[in-house]
């Protein structure tokens, strides 16, 4: 049986899959963007809270609610690739600015999307 320690060591050299996302609603296209640092997680958060009726975006519940889980996708728009030499932080930043990058491109505001107001 393995010691915490090893249970953290282990967890810590885990790689996650770290990048940018988004929700696309297939009745309407609108799409919701996020960046995130483990993407299976967050898919299967978002999932969880908007199933619940708990989620934080009002918009996205209302239409998750009113169309169904099978009107949504989940679409990686960038995986960013990791290497021993920089740690979780910087990737954090490094998904940060590609999630400004696609938001500012694709504009998921109003009725194009679900994103509420722009990042800075």
């Amino acid at each position: 049986m393995k010691s915490k320690k090893e249970i953290k060591d282990s967890f810590k050299e885990m790689k996650f899959q770290i990048g940018v996302f988004q929700i696309r609603n297939m009745v309407n296209n609108k799409i919701y963007i996020e960046s995130s640092t483990d993407l299976i997680a967050i898919w299967n958060r978002h999932k969880f809270q908007l199933n619940s009726g708990l989620h934080l975006n009002t918009n996205l519940q209302k239409e998750w609610t009113e169309f169904g889980q099978d009107s949504f996708t989940f679409e990686i728009l960038c995986e960013i690739k990791q290497d021993e030499t920089k740690n979780i932080d910087h990737y954090r930043k490094e998904a940060k600015q590609f999630e400004l990058m696609f938001v500012e491109e694709l504009q998921p505001f109003g009725e194009k999307g679900y994103n509420n107001v722009k990042l800075k």
